[in-house]
């Protein structure tokens, strides 16, 4: 079966590296979330369902993860499985739709090198200005999925760091708990992005949940 991988904002596909051991013997597609135009996660979800066919494991990180929560929403039939990697369901707050809105300002208006010490890792040096705002854009703008985990019928995993800034522990853990099939890995010691900062660890679960399929 194939698993989806899609990356974090604002690093890319290559975040996964650390995974191509775990990957062994399945049929992987790293997706480059940029590359897709647009600036929403459905349209990148239905552009994603349109070019990789059959049943999917979807693993997503960040926004990636809302991309696989959009995935699950449009053909819940299709995607077996769903392993978040630091993603909420719920919808941003007022409070942190303006703090991305004053962090697009910032890029329109002075550039990468002013917004990258508020991002959460520095972006690869090919990334436009462009880019990064159409991707803050489908952040700030995306839809509650909570109904998505409280009716999806496979797996629906998720990983946090317990030094998350972004995902708090009772937050990830209301978000299995809601979930039908619900699993919750904590990686303490671990920030935003657990397949990088422990990838032992968390190799060890992908292959746990890709046994699943």
């Amino acid at each position: 079966m194939k698993v989806v991988l899609l990356h974090a904002f604002p690093l890319d596909e290559r975040m996964w590296e650390p995974q191509r051991e775990a990957l062994a013997g399945h049929d992987p597609e790293t997706v480059n979330l940029y590359d897709l135009g647009g600036n929403s996660v459905e349209g990148w979800a239905e552009l994603i369902l349109e070019r990789v066919a059959g049943e999917l494991a979807v693993v997503g990180a960040s926004v990636g993860g809302y991309v696989g929560l959009a995935m699950a929403r449009s053909e819940p039939k299709r995607i077996r499985g769903l392993l978040l990697a630091g993603s909420r369901v719920g919808a941003d707050s007022p409070e942190r739709r303006a703090a991305r809105g004053e962090q697009i300002r910032t890029l329109r208006e002075e550039g990468i090198e002013a917004w990258a010490p508020a991002a959460p890792a520095p972006p690869p040096p090919e990334r436009t200005v462009d880019d990064l705002i159409r991707t803050l854009e489908a952040l700030r703008d995306r839809p509650d999925a909570s109904d998505v985990a409280r009716t999806f019928e496979g797996p629906l995993w998720v990983a946090v760091g317990d030094n998350d800034p972004f995902l708090p522990l009772d937050e990830a853990r209301e978000i299995v708990a809601a979930a039908p099939n619900g699993r919750l890995e904590v990686f303490e010691g671990a920030g935003h992005f657990t397949n990088m900062d422990q990838p032992e660890r968390f190799n060890e679960l992908l292959r746990e949940f890709l046994s699943r399929f």
